[in-house]
C-alpha cells in the first residue's frame, strides 16, 4: 500500500508493481499527463515533479526530482506536486505567471518540468525566509544555475526562463498560489499518511533498521537494493529489465547518520548529496563544488554517496575524492561490522570487497588538517549533469617548500577508481617544480592503461590526466607565490571554471 498526497488530495494505491516509476504512475494510472517523458534517464528534466516531505517543524519542505527514475513506492508519506496542481482556478502560481509574463515558453514540451523546478526554488526560498515574502532577495547566478541546471530546453529559451525565475519573486506570496498551499492541515495529513513500512503483499520492502535489512536479505537473496534509484532505474528505462523485488534503504536509520566527530565526518550510506552540500561547503569546498558538476538538483536530492561508492563504477565522481581524502568505509553484515580503507574496496570492474549479505553502512571522511589542500577537477562533454571522461582528485601538504603525503586519485583511467602510485612517488618530497611534475606525468603511463569508449579515447585520457597534473602544479605555484608576496592575505586563485576547484 502506498499512501501519499497528489496536489493536496490523499491517494492510497495497492498492488502497484515494485518497478513502477512516478512518471508511469502519473501518466497511466492517475491521468496526470502534464509531466512529460523526454530522455527517461534523468537528464533532460521534462519529467520534473516536486516532492514535499515533513520538515520536522509542522511544515513541508519541497525538492524537485526526476519522475522517470523515481520509484513510485518512494512517494509513501510524501506530497507529490505536478504542474496540474499549481494553478488556483484561472490564477497561476508565481512560477507559472512569471513564465507567461516573460514569454519563457516556446514549444512547451519542456515547460512543465521547468515550471516545477521554479516552483521548488520559490517554495524553498520562502521556507528559508520563514515565509516572509518581503525579505526575499534576487537569486544569485550560482543559485539559478543550481536550480535550473537539470532542465534542458531544445528551443534555447534560457534567457527568458532566467528572467522568469527572478520575476516570480515579485508576485505576492499569498496570491496566485495553489489552493492546497493554503491548507494549513496538509502537512499533518501528509505526516499521518506514513505507515509501518510493510509492503502489504508486494515485493517492495522498506526496512527501518539494519537488523530488518539483514533479515530481508537472508530470506530474499535475489532482491535488489535501492536508495536514490538514479542509476539502478536506468536498467528499467534504458534496458527494459524488470525489477521484480526491491529493498528500499531510505528508511534504515543507521544509513541516515550524518555526524561530525573529532576525527572527521561520518556519512550514512543513504544520505543524499543535497544533505551533504552545506557541510561540504564548510569543510570540503572542492568536493561541494564538484557536486554541481556531478549532477542536477533533481538528482542530488535523491542520489546518495553510498550508492555512488557501492555501484563501483570506474567513472563515478565520488570515489576518487574519497581516495584522495583517505576515507574509511564501514561495512556491516549479519556477522558484524568491519572497517577498511576506501582504496581497498574496489577490486575490479563493478566488483567490491563486500561479502555476501554485507552492505556499505557508512563513509568516514577525516577532516583536512591545517595546511592540507584538496583539488577536484572533472572533464566531461557537458559542463553540468554529465558523466566524467576523466576526474582527478588531488590532496597534498606543502612543508618547507616540498610536497608531502601526496595523493593523486583518478576516475575514468582504469577498471576501478584508483590512485596513481607511481606519479605520487615521483612527487613525494619534491618541490612543485616543472621537473618533478614532468616525472609525475611520465609515471602516469606506469599507473594506467585506460580504455577507449564513447567518452574519450585512451590517448585522450592519458593526455587529459597529464594536463590535470600540470594544472595542479600551476595552482600550487600560483598560490605559493601569492601567499609569499602578501603574507597577510589569503592566496588568490584564477580558475577557468567556477565549479572546477
Amino acid at each position: 500500500m502506498i499512501d501519499f498526497h497528489l496536489n493536496g488530495e490523499p491517494q492510497s494505491l495497492a498492488g502497484l508493481p515494485p518497478d513502477t516509476s512516478v512518471l508511469e504512475l502519473l501518466r497511466t494510472r492517475l491521468n496526470a499527463t502534464g509531466t512529460k517523458e523526454g530522455c527517461a534517464s534523468g537528464d533532460c528534466g521534462a519529467c520534473t515533479v516536486a516532492i514535499g516531505e515533513p520538515d520536522g517543524q509542522g511544515g513541508l519542505r519541497y525538492h524537485n526530482a526526476n519522475a522517470c527514475i523515481l520509484p513510485a513506492h518512494q512517494l509513501k508519506g510524501c506530497h507529490l506536486v505536478t504542474v496540474e496542481g499549481l494553478a488556483r482556478g484561472d490564477a497561476l502560481h508565481p512560477a507559472q505567471a512569471a513564465m507567461v509574463d516573460c514569454n519563457a515558453s516556446q514549444c512547451g514540451f519542456c515547460t512543465p518540468g521547468i515550471v516545477m523546478s521554479l516552483f521548488t526554488l520559490y517554495e524553498a526560498t520562502l521556507h528559508e525566509a520563514g515565509r516572509q515574502h518581503a525579505s526575499l532577495a534576487p537569486f544569485s547566478q550560482a543559485r539559478l544555475e543550481a536550480a535550473l541546471g537539470g532542465n534542458l530546453c531544445r528551443c534555447t529559451g534560457y534567457r527568458p526562463i532566467r528572467d522568469a525565475a527572478q520575476a516570480m519573486l515579485a508576485y505576492p506570496a499569498d496570491e496566485r498560489r495553489a489552493a492546497w498551499a493554503e491548507n494549513e492541515h496538509l502537512p499533518a495529513r501528509v505526516a499521518d499518511s506514513v505507515q509501518d513500512g510493510s509492503a502489504d503483499g508486494t515485493s517492495y520492502h522498506r526496512p527501518k533498521s539494519l537488523a530488518e535489512l539483514f533479515a530481508l536479505r537472508r530470506n530474499r537473496p535475489e532482491a535488489r537494493l535501492v536508495a536514490g534509484a538514479t542509476d539502478l532505474w536506468l536498467e528499467r528505462t534504458q534496458q527494459l529489465k524488470a525489477l521484480p523485488e526491491l529493498i528500499d534503504l531510505r528508511n534504515v536509520a543507521e544509513l541516515q547518520v550524518l555526524e561530525e566527530h573529532d576525527q572527521g565526518l561520518h556519512i550514512g550510506a543513504a544520505v543524499t548529496y543535497a544533505r551533504l552540500e552545506p557541510i561540504f561547503e564548510s569543510h570540503f569546498p572542492a568536493f561541494a563544488r564538484l557536486l554541481h558538476r556531478f549532477a542536477s538538483s533533481q538528482i542530488r536530492h535523491r542520489a546518495t554517496l553510498g550508492g555512488n561508492v557501492a555501484n563501483a563504477s570506474p567513472i563515478g565522481d565520488g570515489p576518487p575524492v574519497l581516495l584522495a581524502l583517505d576515507a574509511t568505509l564501514v561495512l556491516d553484515g549479519p556477522e558484524g561490522s568491519r572497517e577498511m580503507p576506501a582504496q581497498d574496496f574496489f577490486l575490479d570492474y563493478r566488483q567490491t570487497a563486500l561479502e555476501a549479505q554485507e552492505v556499505l553502512c557508512e563513509i568516514r571522511l577525516p577532516w583536512l588538517p591545517e595546511g592540507r589542500q584538496l583539488k577536484v577537477w572533472k572533464l566531461s562533454k557537458r559542463r553540468e549533469d554529465d558523466i566524467s571522461a576523466v576526474l582527478g582528485a588531488f590532496s597534498w601538504q606543502l612543508e618547507g617548500g616540498r610536497l608531502h603525503d601526496v595523493r593523486l586519485a583518478f576516475g575514468g583511467m582504469a577498471a576501478v577508481p584508483a590512485r596513481a602510485r607511481s606519479a605520487e612517488a615521483a612527487l613525494e618530497g619534491q618541490p612543485p617544480s616543472e621537473a618533478a611534475f614532468a616525472a609525475a606525468r611520465q609515471a602516469l603511463d606506469d599507473d594506467f592503461q585506460p580504455l577507449s569508449d564513447v567518452r574519450g579515447s585512451s590517448a585522450y585520457r592519458r593526455l587529459a590526466a597529464a594536463n590535470l597534473l600540470e594544472r595542479l602544479r600551476l595552482k600550487i605555484v600560483t598560490a605559493t607565490s601569492t601567499s609569499a608576496d602578501t603574507p597577510d592575505t589569503p592566496a588568490v586563485e584564477v580558475t577557468l571554471d567556477a565549479y572546477a576547484d
